[in-house]
């Protein structure tokens, strides 16, 4: 296949003449000249494909150029970057008092404001009566009364404010103003800075079950998985401060390792399959976890199912297939059934029958027969 293009040549040129014995249309233009162009610089192909990560490409041949097939060296997988969080950050020990040492300062608190009072003279007799103090007429609220009141009422409210019980499985992590304080672990009654701002943490050995989430097979088929997994806190500095929440950072976690670990659909058998499975997404959601204090020791899937739409689809094609099935065995039996009808009525000499009417007791007998199994069957 060839085209044809314009060119323009000397004027002084002779032009080549047609081959005797044939007309060639009267030229439109009288220095035309016609060469021809290979189709394939016409109709270029597709720009190459770009080169595939894990195996080296196969650029295929051209057709009409002759060109070799050239192969791509795959590009360098580039690791996955590790989750970074401040080095610094790490859980330490917060200094905190005995609740013995609270008691007391609220105690001692308490007994200035009572002593101020009556040095002010404004104690009731009856509560000094009570306390078998003598009776004092007091020289009345001054400006010492009343920094003695704040004193003693500044104390006995660090005192007995700062009290706080710890429990078994629980830990406080404690900042003043933005920066982190430490973190408290003791069990039983102590005194705490009543200025440093608290916030509870459960380091307790927990588990967590996901609701369904997306996650695909090793063939790609959608599926739904609910996972259950075993966790707890290990730095509380890192799971409070680090991230803004904990646990929706496993959640996110968990959701990750799903998209990148295949899950065996339901029914396929395959138990080392599965605990591969379960060792991969226990390493994955580890690894992505560790960087903000969480030790997962487990990531279990507990229900495999298929995606809705693929369940569907996968039931429409059950369903056709029984019916084709079903199909297919009725008219087996149809077939047996005017097949031994007809080969009874000619051996034993009921009727003699020609071909033509062979054929057409044939199709009335089948007529016959699937309709009355159509009638049965439902």
């Amino acid at each position: 296949m060839s085209t044809t293009t314009t060119s323009q040549t000397p004027e002084n040129e002779e032009p080549v003449g047609p081959p005797e014995g044939q007309t060639r249309p009267a030229r439109l233009i009288q220095n035309e000249a016609t060469t021809e162009i290979p189709v394939h610089l016409l109709f270029r192909d597709d720009p190459d494909p770009v080169s595939l990560p894990l195996r080296p490409a196969v650029v295929g041949r051209r057709q009409g150029t002759g060109e070799q097939p050239r192969f791509r060296r795959p590009l360098p997988a580039k690791p996955r970057p590790a989750p970074e969080v401040d080095p610094g950050l790490v859980e330490r020990p917060a200094r905190v008092l005995p609740g013995t040492a609270g008691v007391l300062a609220g105690s001692c608190g308490l007994a200035g404001c009572l002593a101020t009072s009556w040095w002010a003279g404004v104690l009731p007799p009856l509560a000094a009566h009570a306390l078998r103090l003598p009776v004092y007429a007091g020289a009345g609220l001054g400006p010492a009364q009343w920094a003695a009141y704040a004193g003693a009422g500044a104390l006995g409210l660090f005192g007995f404010g700062g009290l706080a019980r710890g429990r078994t499985g629980g830990a406080w992590v404690l900042g003043l103003f933005g920066r982190y304080r430490g973190t408290v672990r003791r069990t039983g009654l102590m005194w705490v800075n009543p200025l440093l701002l608290r916030r509870r943490v459960d380091v307790r050995l927990r588990h967590w079950r996901s609701e369904p989430m997306p996650a695909a097979d090793a063939n790609g088929v959608a599926l739904r998985v609910a996972v259950l997994v075993v966790w707890r806190v290990r730095d509380t500095a890192r799971a409070t401060l680090g991230v803004e929440d904990h646990e929706t950072y496993l959640r996110e976690c968990v959701e990750a390792a799903l998209t990148r670990v295949p899950v065996e659909p339901p029914g396929g058998g395959a138990k080392g399959a599965a605990d591969l499975a379960v060792d991969a997404l226990t390493r994955l959601v580890a690894a992505d976890a560790a960087p903000v204090g969480i030790e997962v020791f487990s990531v279990q899937p507990l229900r495999v199912e298929y995606a809705p739409e693929v369940a569907a689809a996968m039931t429409r094609r059950r369903i056709a297939t029984l019916d084709a099935q079903q199909r297919a065995t009725m008219l087996t039996s149809v077939v047996d059934s005017v097949e031994d009808t007809v080969t009874r009525l000619t051996m034993r000499g009921l009727v003699e029958l020609d071909d033509y009417e062979r054929k057409a007791l044939v199709k009335d007998l089948t007529v016959a027969f699937c309709s009355g199994r159509g009638e049965a069957a439902p």
